[in-house]
């Protein structure tokens, strides 16, 4: 039976119940939630041993109020019911996920070969005292965020300099006695306008964008050359994860790297160190 609010209020409705009643009678009574093998620490952790593969995912994720949990997954091969969920975990801290994984029975915990992560430490600490015998994998995702990152930290610092600029630039004409009226670009921006509208089109691939973005993004590289310089190195970071031969990627990654010293922007040279 399907539990969303939404449809036991749909049920009540098509049988003149109270929703509320509905959804009361379905927890205490007929979900056998009370029964539950896990309800005594469901609040600080859920295990299923059972869906354990040689691959997993470790992450963490806010799921109440800001409240960060540890998720653990497998990569669904290999498991019969398809279920992906290995563990969830109230708290980042490495000794409170070790804590929990160490539940699982050690010859389970032998057999996982690889974990997919993010870059934090403790989620490697963690997984390294749960899996003595894996291999930690840093998540494509994890990786690219982090460089878009330093792209997008690039454009919002030019906005905030834009943001003074007129703001200098309004003060000046407010003390003549003028009103001021900002410079309007060909595509209707204005240059503050154009730093913020250009933010979801420095994710995308040139090849992506529609008309609009692309007159766009013409006008922003124009008059932030940088912008320019950095997305295209950040698209050609992403497209070293389509290279199929290792030590052609590793080539592509220490010509990058180049390519970073080069230009010398603080926020990619941080991206450099971190990788």
């Amino acid at each position: 039976m399907n539990t969303r609010p939404d449809t036991i209020a749909n049920i009540a409705s098509y049988f003149g119940i109270d929703a509320q009643k509905q959804s009361r009678q379905y927890k205490h009574e007929v979900s056998g939630y009370h029964q539950w093998d896990q309800l005594k620490h469901a609040e600080d952790y859920i295990l299923f041993p059972e869906n354990i593969t040689s691959n997993l995912s470790i992450d963490e994720v806010s799921l109440s109020k800001g409240e960060l949990y540890t998720i653990v997954t497998n990569k669904n091969t290999g498991v019969k019911n398809k279920k992906t969920v290995v563990a969830i975990i109230n708290g980042t801290e490495a000794k409170t996920i070790h804590a929990v994984l160490s539940k699982i029975p050690t010859t389970l915990r032998n057999h996982v070969k690889e974990v997919s992560m993010d870059m934090a430490r403790n989620m490697g600490l963690a997984i390294e005292n749960s899996f003595p015998n894996c291999k930690k994998v840093i998540d494509r995702f994890h990786v690219v965020r982090l460089v878009m990152d330093a792209l997008q930290h690039i454009r919002v610092k030019r906005r905030w300099k834009a943001i003074d600029e007129e703001n200098i630039l309004i003060r000046q004409a407010k003390a003549k006695g003028e009103k001021y009226y900002p410079t309007i670009l060909s595509n209707g921006d204005t240059v503050k306008e154009l730093l913020v509208r250009s933010k979801y089109l420095l994710y995308k691939p040139k090849g992506e964008w529609t008309a609009n973005q692309s007159k766009r993004a013409q006008l922003l590289f124009e008059h932030f050359p940088i912008l320019k310089d950095v997305y295209h190195l950040t698209i050609s970071f992403r497209n070293i994860y389509k290279i199929e031969l290792r030590t052609d990627a590793q080539i592509a990654f220490h010509e990058w790297i180049k390519s970073i010293r080069q230009l010398g922007i603080d926020e990619f040279n941080t991206v450099v160190n971190s990788l």
